[in-house]
């Protein structure tokens, strides 16, 4: 994987495919932290969303802050599409979302700094052009049909394909924003500690960050609709996967399963050719029919994984994948959860240790009441609200012994604050923003422009 013979040599059999997460281990002093998140872009005077062309449209504002900032321009044919200075990256999502992909970061102040810097060069362009920006799970107001296709090809397959095999695929698409935290391993044996402790535990973290409860105008019925949607995407590439709880668990374990995901496409010559359905496996057999005889690379490998979404997703590192976007505050508050639950071996010890009697049909049953209920949702004769309170406990912990091996010292426990807020009310952000609504808002959602907007 080191250079370019290594990603452009044949993929013949499956071992072939194991070199790709053996390069992922790393040693503790070289874990780092890597934080995303996605915003709804809007124009200011009639809240209406941005289309990709146009004076003031997505496009202009990727070029302006190109000028304003030195990043260096991604593109598709003639269209800029994203962004890149040093590990760090801006990409559109398929409507349009705009999302900073941060560089890999030593401590979660960083990680703020970098987040904090990258709203105000944004609000630096975008005052020019009339536009703001929405920290919120799903789209308030505005229909499916309304929202605009950016131009990327990979978006205009997984469009057409997502109907056909799940109902709210494309509102996944289009209508919804995430922020995410991506954090290292020491070893294969540690990876599967991380990746049952942050699985299990991913629907805690969709309480706490639950923000999503409009859509089209009025209430939706949900307290994280960005995380029910996922609930009926596409079964094949989303969820819980309980294999990662049984015996034997590895590296080959998820290549098996990611095998098994079937296919978007492949890219030959700078464009994507339309795959959706097709099996991995029989591409390494030579034995698709739009490519016949022809065997996959390494890089085509990487760029299928990049096509399995399950709540926590494995690549060289863990991706944790299952909050709403919010504020400034929570963007800094979900990496400093992950952290202190990772990056510490006796907090991972005791997040296992919370969650070590729970069965896949209760992981799964709990992913599915969220939404709904947030802090409520039950789990064996408990709460979510109090798990919640032990994680953030256990997360603190962590924190704490970390601070103690931190040759600066460095205290990252306040990110956790507002969290501990969340939790110790059992009121979710979502719950907050509904009692605005039916309250001082008037059931006016135009309001929610002007008290989520970064």
């Amino acid at each position: 994987m080191a250079d370019s013979e290594d990603l452009s040599r044949p993929l013949e059999t499956f071992e072939d495919l194991l070199p790709y997460f053996d390069a992922g281990p790393k040693p503790k002093s070289d874990w780092k932290i890597g934080t995303e998140h996605e915003k709804f872009g809007f124009y200011k005077v009639t809240h209406a969303p941005v289309p990709y062309a146009g004076d003031t449209g997505v496009r202009a504002l990727l070029d302006g802050m190109k000028t304003l900032s030195g990043w260096d321009g991604i593109y598709e044919s003639d269209d800029i599409i994203g962004l890149k200075q040093g590990m760090a990256s801006i990409t559109l999502e398929p409507g349009g979302q705009f999302e900073l992909s941060g560089a890999p970061l030593e401590h979660l102040h960083q990680t703020c700094t970098e987040v904090g810097a990258h709203l105000s060069d944004v609000r630096t362009v975008t005052d020019k052009l009339g536009i703001g920006f929405l920290g919120l799970g799903f789209n308030p107001l505005h229909s499916l049909e309304e929202i605009p296709l950016m131009p990327k090809g990979r978006y205009k397959i997984m469009r057409d394909y997502m109907p056909k095999v799940g109902r709210l695929g494309r509102q996944m698409m289009f209508r919804s924003c995430t922020v995410q935290t991506n954090l290292d391993f020491g070893s294969e044996a540690d990876m599967v500690k991380k990746f049952r402790a942050s699985l299990a535990l991913q629907p805690i973290a969709t309480a706490l960050f639950a923000n999503s409860p409009f859509a089209e105008g009025r209430t939706n019925g949900f307290l994280s609709y960005r995380a029910h949607v996922w609930s009926d995407t596409d079964p094949d590439r989303t969820g819980m996967l309980p294999f990662v709880f049984e015996p034997g668990m590895s590296f080959a374990r998820y290549a098996e399963w990611a095998l098994d995901v079937p296919m978007y496409f492949v890219k030959r010559n700078g464009e994507y050719l339309n795959l959706a359905g097709r099996s991995f496996r029989d591409f390494m057999a030579g034995r698709l029919p739009e490519l016949p005889g022809e065997k996959p690379t390494m890089k085509n490998w990487e760029d299928h994984l990049t096509t399995c979404f399950p709540e926590v997703r494995l690549k060289t590192f863990l991706e944790m994948r299952g909050a709403d976007a919010g504020p400034w505050s929570r963007l800094c508050a979900l990496p400093a959860l992950f952290v202190g639950l990772l990056y510490d071996d006796a907090a991972t010890e005791a997040a296992l240790e919370l969650v070590k009697d729970w069965t896949a049909e209760d992981r799964e049953s709990l992913r599915r009441t969220v939404p709904f209920l947030g802090l409520k949702a039950p789990i064996r004769g408990r709460s979510a609200q109090d798990v919640a309170k032990d994680v953030l406990t256990i997360a603190r912990q962590g924190l704490r012994a970390r601070a103690k091996l931190n040759a600066s010292g460095d205290d990252e426990t306040g990110f956790l604050s507002e969290l501990d807020e969340i939790a110790a009310s059992g009121m979710t952000p979502a719950q907050r923003l509904l009692e605005r609504y039916h309250g001082e808002w008037g059931g006016n959602i135009h309001k929610i422009y002007d008290t989520c907007a970064y």
